[in-house]
Formats: structure tokens, C-alpha cells, sequence
């Protein structure tokens, strides 16, 4: 079985560690380093947000960019508040289930869908970070378009639309909910984090073609496939995204992950619901969607960080500045601590 899963991972450079997957591509991210002559070139890109959105920005500030009732009703948490408090505003305000995340967060780190008060109460106890509450969103399917536009011009590009399905287990009659993770390849490099969250399922034997769902957060690192959606480009598509980038004018580069009720709704400008927005350290996910190699995979994203300079120097012309290299540092160095610190949270807090 280990041999199994060393072959899935060498054949699948999906899987690869990040660090490995950008390498080749690194003398690109140098060069536009150097024509900007700032380290942080991408910093102008989407320039009323922090750090251009590469890292360190809070989900509150990005949701007041997009247009009211185009994301989920959201409210604030702060770390340490009574948790009567949170209580009283959650009973106010939402129902069962609703969905909890941390404000600066990624990768899904510490999402959970909360059922029940206790839930909540353990989540609230167990969180040393501010985080959100947000209305669930019970659409079913879940997107991601990766949009670019250059400051000064009405239309942009969508380079990428992709389909999220959620990481799954399906049962043979046979074996534990354990013993399928362990024998799942996708799920392997993981299976420490998936047993610590359903301890208490390990030895459920599933029926056959029972599915199991292992994450209800829809992110690549989490174990979700993607599904090309290219075909469903079109000028309706883009239509939407224009008026949405356009809105603040400060959306300019990166990936929106949306939930709909269909594609024709969403392309309609109705029963839609925008997630998240990633900003200019947003991956374009459709380089794993499409059945790409990974030299195809590579010139994909030095195309992306072409366009990222380019958008980001417009901004720069139009008075945005570069942020210092200290001040950049000092974000970076914070964002690692903080994620460092979710992952191990994330590994210990069950799923509900």
C-alpha cells in the first residue's frame, strides 16, 4: 500500500510540496523583483488591501470591496470576547448551522460548519484568534474564477473556471472509515490531521458505495478535486465579474470562490454567493483542473505573474506605492507564526 501511494505522489506533481512545484519557475518571480525594483512587486496590485492580498488580509476588509448581498452575512469575533456576547449576537442574527473561519485564515485551516451551541462553545474556547461568523450558504456547487483587470480599462480576463468537489471516501462493505483513509491516496499525506478529526468514526464500516465526506471545507490543500469548466466561459461570465471587480475598484487580480445554485443562475447575476476573495497570492487553480503537465502547469503560472506585474506597475503609475521591504517582511514573518498556529489548531480540533 505504501508503494502504491509513492507512486501516486511521484506521477501526480499536484501533490508535490508547493516549495518543489515553483522552483523552476523562481528566476521569473526574481525578474519582476528586479524591473520593479521592490521585492514585494505585487503590492499595488489590488492596492486598498493589505499586502496587495498576498498575505495577511483580513476576510472583513476584502467583503467591503464586493457589492452588499453578494457574500454571506458576516460578523466579526474578536479573540477573548465574553462568550455571552457571542451567544447573544449569533442568537440574533443566524441560525443553525452557520459557518465559523479565521479572519486572516487560508487552506481552510480552522473552518467548521457550527449545528449546535456547543459547537460553538467549544470552537469560541479553543480559538486564541479573531475569527468570523457567517451565514451558511446551502447552494450546490461551489466554483472558482480566477479574474484579472488592468487599472483604467472597463473589461478584464478570466483565465481560469473550475469546478470544487468535496474530499470522499466510499465504502466496500468491508472496511473502517480507517482503513479506507489509509488506503486512499489522496488522503494519505494527511492521515494523521483525518484521524485526529474523525476519531470517533475510525472503526465505522461503510456500506458499499456509502459515501463519507472528510472535509466540509472545499480547498485543494484539504483534498478537493477540481473540475475544468473552461467550456463555460463565456461573455456573460465575464459580464458579472467586470461589475463586480469594477464595484470598489480594487479588485484587479485574483480568484473568487463562489457557491450557486447553478451556472446559468450565477452567469444571470443571481443565486450566487461570493465566499471568499483571494487577492494577488491567489494560486490559479486551473492549472490542476485541466489535466495540465507540470511543465504546461509552470508556464502557466509564470504567465500569471507576468500579468500580476504588469497589473500592479499600472497601479504603481497611478500612484500606489510598493511596500517597504521591512514592512513586507514583518507581514510575512507574522503570517507564518499565524499559520503555523492554525495548522496545529486545525489538527486538533474535531470536525463537527
Amino acid at each position: 500500500m505504501r508503494l502504491n501511494n509513492l507512486f501516486y505522489k511521484i506521477s501526480h506533481w499536484e501533490s508535490w510540496d508547493w516549495r518543489i512545484k515553483y522552483v523552476p519557475i523562481l528566476p521569473v518571480w526574481m525578474w519582476n523583483c528586479i524591473r520593479a525594483r521592490s521585492f514585494w512587486f505585487f503590492t499595488p496590485s489590488n492596492s486598498k488591501l493589505v499586502f496587495g492580498g498576498f498575505e495577511g488580509v483580513t476576510k472583513m476588509s476584502i467583503y467591503e470591496h464586493l457589492p452588499p448581498g453578494s457574500y454571506p452575512k458576516t460578523k466579526l469575533i474578536k479573540a477573548g470576547q465574553p462568550f455571552a456576547e457571542v451567544e447573544q449576537m449569533v442568537n440574533s442574527h443566524y441560525t443553525y448551522p452557520f459557518v465559523v473561519k479565521p479572519d486572516v485564515g487560508r487552506m481552510g485551516l480552522m473552518f467548521r460548519i457550527i449545528r449546535t451551541p456547543e459547537a460553538l462553545k467549544a470552537y469560541h474556547e479553543f480559538m486564541p484568534v479573531d475569527y468570523i461568523v457567517q451565514e451558511f450558504v446551502d447552494y450546490p456547487l461551489e466554483v472558482s474564477v480566477f479574474y484579472y483587470r488592468f487599472p483604467g480599462e472597463k473589461s478584464g480576463t478570466i483565465t481560469g473556471f473550475i469546478r470544487k468537489e468535496f474530499p470522499e471516501i466510499k465504502g466496500n462493505g468491508e472496511s473502517t472509515i480507517g482503513e479506507l483513509m489509509a488506503a486512499s491516496p489522496r488522503v494519505c499525506f494527511r492521515l494523521d490531521e483525518m484521524r485526529t478529526k474523525h476519531a470517533d468514526k475510525l472503526n465505522v464500516v461503510l456500506a458499499k458505495g456509502e459515501a463519507f465526506r472528510l472535509s466540509n471545507a472545499l480547498n485543494l490543500s484539504r483534498g478537493c478535486s477540481l473540475v475544468s469548466l473552461e467550456s463555460e466561459k463565456d461573455e456573460r461570465l465575464l459580464k458579472l465579474f467586470d461589475e463586480l471587480s469594477s464595484y470598489s475598484d480594487t479588485l484587479y487580480y485574483g480568484r473568487y470562490d463562489i457557491k450557486c445554485a447553478s451556472l446559468e443562475d450565477m452567469k444571470a447575476g443571481k443565486n450566487f454567493s461570493i465566499i471568499e476573495y483571494n487577492g494577488c497570492g491567489a494560486e490559479p487553480h486551473h492549472v490542476y483542473g485541466n489535466g495540465n503537465t507540470f511543465a504546461k502547469a509552470c508556464l502557466i503560472l509564470a504567465h500569471h505573474w507576468n500579468i500580476l506585474f504588469r497589473v500592479a506597475r499600472r497601479n504603481y503609475r497611478l500612484g500606489a506605492e510598493y511596500d517597504s521591504f521591512q514592512k513586507g517582511w514583518k507581514i510575512m514573518i507574522r503570517c507564518r507564526r499565524h499559520f503555523a498556529l492554525l495548522r496545529k489548531l486545525d489538527a486538533m480540533f474535531p470536525d463537527f
